[in-house]
């Protein structure tokens, strides 16, 4: 898919010096599709200049929006040290310091986690896939609220959590997504809970879950690469890992964000909806280098996890009861020999026929029953 990103001043040029003072300017935004479906977003924006290399940089809308509506339904959560002090980051291809928002917390990690229901019940963990947010999960926090403290939250690089420049406090690794997680379990969730893992994130939460069998109820993956076919990237994801046009690919906002999540099943977002996917990309280069380097990652690293993965829910010392969720109309993975690896684990499958690789969000309220029933047995 090509995509054409303008962006123009309705003022005159500024000359930028990575010292001087931000300045804001009214921009327009114009993204457009060349796929030959007229399709095109505008959006007016004041801009921050001074984001480092990035198509954007400011906030994306003076108005009201969905977006700072599920903020205010969350708080942040401090989790995870900072590895090291290397000073101000700065983008990778300029040298530009990035702005504020690009910067490591100086101690901890800032999580963006949104709760729901009281915290007297039994916890259960939402944990969206690669590319996503919290977000995907708003329409089953409500159903898993009446029962269960449901919590959802963005992992580090993407959506309202912090987005460290690669080299500045986290690497975005697997090995350090799987440490960070268990930081952040031990802060949200410090006794027995339920995880529900979606898609590429998965391999990531079984190998947490290998070392906390004791803690943890239930395991619900839903459309994980569990195959060792499944362990490659698609190319709608892997391209954001390629040299030079990685970095440039990763600040598009119809690439990182409506691309990956419509071109894996029948997914067809509304324009509200859209623009809370857009908005890390268009205020701050830091989502795209966050998403450059965690592609990379698992374009290295996936093989590993997923064959590791298969073996840990197949092995006899596997005791923590598990649900495969599948998306049937998932356009990613393939559904071939996940029935029969759930027979041989032992592990219950449900299908849901209508649904995608994101099957939270072609039928959030359907999943969310099935989570309820299936943990509540």
């Amino acid at each position: 898919m090509a995509i054409q990103i303008g962006i123009s001043s309705v003022f005159s040029p500024v000359r930028f010096s990575p010292n001087s003072r931000v300045r804001q300017e009214k921009l327009r935004f114009g993204c457009r599709s060349i796929l030959g479906d007229d399709e095109e977003y505008l959006i007016d924006a004041p801009e921050s200049i001074g984001d480092g290399f990035s198509f954007s940089g400011g906030k994306y809308s003076d108005g009201p929006s969905r977006s700072d509506d599920w903020f205010a339904k969350g708080k942040m959560v401090k989790a995870y040290p900072v590895y090291g002090n290397k000073g101000k980051a700065k983008d990778p291809i300029f040298g530009l310091t990035m702005g504020a928002s690009s910067q490591s917390s100086e101690d901890v990690f800032r999580w963006f986690s949104v709760e729901a229901g009281s915290s007297s019940n039994p916890s259960v963990l939402l944990i969206h896939g690669f590319p996503s947010q919290a977000y995907s999960y708003r329409k089953v926090l409500p159903i898993l609220s009446e029962d269960y403290h449901a919590i959802a939250f963005d992992w580090l690089g993407f959506g309202f959590s912090d987005k460290p420049q690669p080299q500045y406090g986290f690497d975005y690794t697997l090995d350090e997504y799987v440490s960070s997680l268990e930081s952040l379990i031990d802060v949200v969730a410090p006794d027995k809970l339920s995880l529900v893992v979606q898609g590429y994130f998965a391999p990531v939460v079984v190998k947490y879950a290998s070392c906390h069998q004791d803690k943890l109820r239930h395991l619900i993956l839903v459309n994980p690469p569990v195959m060792e076919k499944h362990a490659k990237l698609p190319s709608t994801l892997s391209i954001f890992s390629n040299f030079l046009l990685g970095e440039i690919f990763s600040q598009d906002p119809l690439r990182a964000s409506d691309k990956a999540l419509t071109s894996c099943g029948p997914y067809m977002m509304k324009e509200e909806d859209a623009m809370v996917y857009r908005r890390p990309y268009l205020t701050s280069g830091s989502s795209g280098f966050a998403l450059n380097a965690i592609s990379r990652s698992m374009k290295k690293e996936l093989k590993a996890y997923v064959d590791d993965m298969r073996k840990i829910l197949s092995s006899d010392s596997w005791k923590v009861q598990t649900t495969i969720c599948w998306g049937m109309r998932d356009r990613w993975l393939s559904y071939n020999g996940i029935e029969d690896f759930c027979k041989s684990s032992n592990h219950k499958l449900v299908e849901l026929p209508m649904a995608g690789h994101h099957a939270q969000e072609d039928r959030g309220e359907e999943l969310g029953k099935i989570i309820a029933e299936t943990i509540r047995r």
